[in-house]
């Protein structure tokens, strides 16, 4: 297969338009097979815990990989070497990074010896013996690989990190009884206190945290899951040898020398080349918070800002150690503390060392190695090629794949069998985002037009012409890439061939050299075969008590008048061609007629909602300059009109029937905008009750909570698509509104929901409007059809996101914005080969916001293997937990929230024992062992099984929940990644130009003397330390003392110094990254708002019973264990 290098010419086809596309095509040939059962793991990932003898769980019944009679070990890890050059068309290779160090390893039984203490540079080619009881890691000269291993073939490095710490001697102590009290008093309660994270402020009359509530109780170690108040299932360190040794040991590597590379006690920071410490994440390691009640940090205070090598972090406090705070059980509570006194320690050994912190994958040093290696543009020409992560900032080229701005895979190499997919259960999808915005300097997809012939497809599968079809005869026809079924080439398209089989017109035509592309659609790909009509934008205001008193109906109307003049257009010159109407709306409707002719605006007023209908047509869809002064008028009018109101009842149904008819009638497609603040209880169609029960959370019934209380929305969404009507839902509740049932349709029709709880105008108005203006003014496509092909031996079987699907094939959207990614999975269905790769097309056909139908092609080749270690050296983490959490979320509409996560480790940990079993060289079974490019792996899942979705504190409403779960159907890679895994910025030195290096997300890391940003993607937070010096004070609040901040500020006050300008800047750099505007909230430390500060600090214990990263990386080892025993 020819894949084009060399840089596409000038492209003849002017300025390329944004958009994407996808025909009405024949079906594929043969039927899709029934969906593939999910996962094949044990049914229950967790056992409660167990005592120390015998293992706490037998065998897998079903579907663990096949075990084969364990290995004889070698101390010996190998080392990376290529075998070969890489051939031509594969990707070269990644560098490797995978050194085996064992960090703090101590013995696994027996009394603690002494450790020879390695310090300076690193041991490379000396020995280094820990004297550990029965275990002797040593780093000598090399030796052959370990037996039993073929040697994979492979053109990359091998990279496998394996974590060696050696685990402190196993308890024996039973686990706590369930009712002790727990370390950290009961999770904040109150109506407000999590409404806070998704919303604005509570009202003033509700208390958010109420301390005073009896304990919640808690057994030690609660499994990722259930609410504290449901019984429990634990995970105690009894039931094996404590936390995995880690140890960064490569993988399935070519044969060749090894690489052995393992040192003692931990290394103190020295200058070292990076490679040899992939995980040292800038903290000196030492002891972390020592197995006994959790106290004051051991640490002495490193100092801010030092570099050279790796900049230590503040760890822990500057000057006096800080003690365990309200809410949060100390540093890192030791492992079996969780809910009781501080066990006896286990006879014997004189100190328990803990599992360092710092000797385990850090997620900042990953993404900083990445950024370091990223120095060129990334060239998509290359088949399989592993793309820069999210995190770090690139230029992309297309060169024949499409960018992976609009495709991340999650794996680049793909099995050539089912039976090995299945084998290491690596999820085999992408995510699309088709329309996404590309940075300045990248080149948005070229608009080609072949005139009334419309694109050249295949004859039998329909693919679009793309790079991967082969001329032959000639030129005369052409043998498709997808299905290998020849096709003749339409005489006004045919060219000659070079003398490398190549056209000779291949640079000059996009869709012949690049992965991405745009066609103009002919009449045929239209909907009825007639050219659509503009689409329309229609407002639907709420306008019952609580909209008026909150201010927001004022809000909106005033904002209209300036956003009427962004509506969306493609060419900036030109005047947008999309009309508007306006309607209002409490218990009945009331339509607007804006005719240009008119001196006033009109209304006409809708009583009978069961049945409704539009009562004009002229004049309700209007162009908004023509109308202009009617319009004003109208906006003026509405909030005097309504500010008595004492309507508190409203409808829903109805009101999005109302836009619906209108655009039928105008027959357009288009899209409601629809501001609405209260649960629809009066008497009409789609009427709801309240029906949250905090009862239900934790039990099998609490799935019906998330699943729509009546049928009528499914019905109203499925014809809302049909007409191409897209809903975005901008709600403002101040109690439960039943966002799992009104959210149906915004989800179902490719549209967004937006929430702003206990809305307040002074605190909240600059994020509504800020939302309001975005989506308003981002580039939309109607009236979608979105289409995924592949070639022979793979095809998608399932799709995730907010979209329609009344067959197995098409996925339909009535809009799909810039923001919307499809999340696709694809399974076998035959044999892949190496040679030729697996390819996939995704087509969108759309009609654009001037009114032009097209198709947006996204063409993107991976490669194929035989060899699992090249899977495991080809994956992408942060996709991966993409396609995972949204697999997680949507199984929740039909399994209890515990098996979900259940499920989820049992993937996470099978695709692990995987890659010990047929990739890793041998070693000791205590010495946890990780792929490379997922040695991150384990943290980023802890945190998807934390979030509130799947693990809920007492305070997080059904609403937040069905919200977020909605929300993050639609994410892409970049907005899943910072949603799971914050970003946390120390502040104290700022220049300009560069980011400070960013922290892990942990209390560890902050300093009492410091202050800090943290970014979720939804919120923003500036942590001010206690004793912080009075410049920063100054430099930031201009204020002179700790006590004189406000910390109700949701924005920082603009003051004439460069530390300010700089930090505002960041501040709006990162709301500019983010699709939806981050309200800022100044957090001081040991305040109440602090609770809700550090549920985003997600490498710790969470109030709900979230494991720490250390103790969840322990109980995946515990997992794998089982596994391959």
């Amino acid at each position: 297969m020819n894949v084009n290098q060399h840089t596409p010419m000038a492209s003849p086809y002017g300025q390329p338009q944004p958009g994407y596309g996808q025909p009405g095509y024949a079906p594929l040939d043969g039927g899709y097979p029934a969906p593939y059962a999910p996962y094949n793991g044990p049914s229950s990932a967790y056992q409660p815990g167990a005592p120390p003898q015998g293992p706490a769980r037998g065998p897998p019944t079903s579907g663990a990989p096949p075990i084969s009679a364990p290995q004889p070990y070698n101390q010996y890890s190998q080392g990376d070497m290529q075998n070969g050059p890489p051939p031509m068309t594969q990707a070269p290779p990644r560098p490797a990074a995978s050194q085996l160090y064992n960090q703090g390893a101590v013995n696994l039984s027996g009394p603690q010896p002494s450790y020879p203490q390695n310090y300076g540079p690193q041991p490379s080619m000396q020995q280094v013996t820990s004297q550990m009881t029965g275990m002797q890691i040593t780093s000598g000269a090399p030796t052959p690989t370990g037996p039993g291993y073929a040697p994979p073939r492979s053109s990359q490095h091998p990279a496998s990190t394996a974590y060696s710490a050696a685990p402190p001697p196993s308890y024996t102590q039973a686990p706590p009884p369930a009712s002790s009290a727990p370390t950290q008093p009961p999770p904040p309660s109150g109506p407000a206190a999590s409404q806070q994270y998704y919303g604005g402020p509570p009202p003033p009359s509700q208390q958010p945290f109420n301390s005073s509530l009896p304990p919640t109780s808690q057994r030690q170690f609660p499994s990722p899951g259930l609410p504290p108040s449901s019984s429990q299932q634990t995970f105690p360190p009894s039931s094996y040898s404590g936390p995995p040794p880690f140890s960064s040991a490569p993988p399935p590597p070519p044969p060749s020398q090894p690489h052995p590379y393992q040192s003692g006690p931990p290394p103190i920071r020295t200058q070292m080349p990076p490679t040899s410490m992939a995980q040292s994440n800038h903290l000196p390691p030492g002891p972390q918070g020592p197995q006994c009640p959790p106290g004051p940090m051991q640490q002495p205070p490193s100092q801010p800002g030092m570099q050279g090598g790796y900049p230590p972090q503040q760890n822990g406090a500057f000057g006096q150690g800080r003690g365990p705070q309200p809410g949060y059980a100390g540093p890192y509570p030791g492992q079996p503390n969780y809910g009781a006194p501080a066990p006896a320690p286990a006879p014997g050994p004189p100190a328990q060392k803990r599992l360092d912190p710092d000797a385990i994958p850090s997620p900042i040093q990953v993404i900083e190695d990445d950024r370091a290696k990223c120095t060129e543009p990334f060239n998509t020409g290359v088949r399989g090629q592993v793309p820069p992560l999210v995190t770090t900032n690139f230029q992309a080229k297309d060169q024949g794949n499409a960018s992976p701005r609009f495709v991340r895979c999650t794996a680049y190499n793909v099995p050539c069998t089912a039976d090995m997919a299945k084998q290491s259960q690596v999820p085999l999808a992408a995510v699309i985002k088709p329309l996404a915005t590309l940075p300045p300097d990248e080149t948005p997809p070229y608009l080609v037009d072949h005139g009334e012939a419309g694109p050249v497809r295949c004859n039998r599968c329909k693919a679009y012409m793309c790079p991967y079809m082969q001329f032959i005869e000639g030129g005369r026809r052409f043998q498709c890439g997808f299905c290998s079924c020849v096709t003749e080439v339409p005489p006004h398209y045919f060219q000659h061939l070079d003398h490398t089989g190549k056209r000779v017109d291949c640079y000059d035509r996009p869709e012949l050299s690049l992965g991405s592309y745009e066609f103009v659609a002919t009449v045929d790909y239209c909907k009825n075969n007639k050219i659509p009509q503009p689409p329309a934008f229609i407002f639907l205001i709420d306008v019952s008590y609580n909209a008026v008193k909150s201010g927001m109906v004022n809000i909106v109307c005033q904002e209209l008048k300036t956003l009427l003049d962004y509506l969306p257009r493609e060419n900036p010159e030109m005047d947008s061609v999309v009309r508007v109407g306006f309607v209002t709306y409490n218990k009945v409707l009331h339509f607007y007629n804006v005719k240009a002719s008119l001196a006033q605006p009109q209304m006409l007023v809708v009583s009978d909602v069961s049945d409704m209908f539009v009562p004009l047509l002229d004049g309700f869809l209007v162009n908004v300059n023509e109308s202009r002064l009617v319009i004003e008028s109208l906006l003026d009018q509405i909030p005097e009109m309504f500010a008595d109101t004492r309507e508190t009842e409203t409808v829903f149904g109805p009101v999005i029937q109302a836009g619906l008819e209108a655009l039928k009638a105008a027959d357009c497609s288009g899209k409601l905008f629809v501001f609405h603040t209260s649960l629809p209880i009066a008497e009409a169609p789609g009427k709801l009750k309240n029906r949250e029960d905090k009862k239900l959370v934790g039990t099998d019934k609490e799935k019906s909570l998330f699943q729509p209380q009546v049928g009528f929305y499914n019905t109203l969404a499925k014809e809302c698509v049909a007409q191409g009507c897209c809903v975005d839902l901008f709600l403002f509740p101040n109690q439960y509104v039943d966002v799992a049932t009104l959210g149906v349709v915004p989800v179902s029709t490719g549209g967004s929901i937006y929430k702003y709880t206990y809305f307040q105008a002074q605190s909240d108005t600059e994020r509504f409007l800020n939302d309001l203006r975005r989506d308003i003014q981002k580039l939309v496509g109607f009236d979608a059809v979105m289409r995924v092909r592949t070639s022979t031996g793979i095809r998608a079987t399932d799709f995730f996101g907010s979209f329609f699907m009344s067959n197995t094939t098409d996925v339909e959207l009535a809009g799909l914005d810039c923001d919307k990614a499809i999340t696709v999975e694809f399974k076998h269905d035959d044999k892949l080969s190496e040679e030729t790769g697996a390819l996939m097309q995704c087509a969108v056909l759309y009609t654009s916001c001037s009114g032009q139908r097209r198709l947006r092609v996204h063409n993107m080749a991976v490669n194929c293997c035989s060899q699992l270690a090249d899977l495991y050296r080809n994956c992408e983490t942060d996709t991966i937990i993409n396609f995972f959490s949204k697999y997680a979320f949507r199984g929740l509409l039909n399994n209890p929230t515990k098996a979900v996560r259940d499920t989820l480790i049992n993937q996470c940990a099978q695709i692990l024992a995987c890659y010990r079993k047929n990739c890793a060289s041998p070693s000791s079974a205590g010495q946890l062992i990780l792929p490379e490019c997922m040695k991150l792996l384990p943290v980023y899942l802890n945190c998807v099984l934390k979030s509130d979705v799947l693990m809920p504190g007492a305070d997080v409403s059904l609403d937040d929940r069905a919200y977020l779960r909605q929300l993050i159907s639609g994410m892409d890679v970049t907005e899943s990644h910072i949603f799971f895994y914050p970003r946390l910025l120390p502040l104290t030195k700022l220049e300009s130009g560069s980011l400070p290096m960013a922290v892990r997300d942990s209390e560890e890391r902050l300093s009492k003397g410091g202050v800090y940003l943290l970014e979720t993607g939804l919120h923003l937070f500036l942590w001010v330390g206690a004793s912080v010096q009075q410049e920063l004070l100054l430099n930031i609040f201009g204020t002179q003392s700790f006590s004189q901040i406000d910390p109700s500020l949701t924005s920082l006050p603009v003051l004439d110094n460069p530390f300010s300008q700089r930090l505002r800047d960041i501040i709006e750099s990162f709301r500019a990254q983010r699709s939806r505007y981050m309200k800022l909230m100044v957090v001081k430390q040991e305040d109440k708002a602090e609770l809700i500060f550090r549920h985003f600090l997600v490498e710790d214990k969470s109030v709900s019973g979230g494991a720490s990263y250390v103790d969840f990386l322990c109980h995946m080892h515990k997992e794998i264990r089982q596994l391959l025993s």
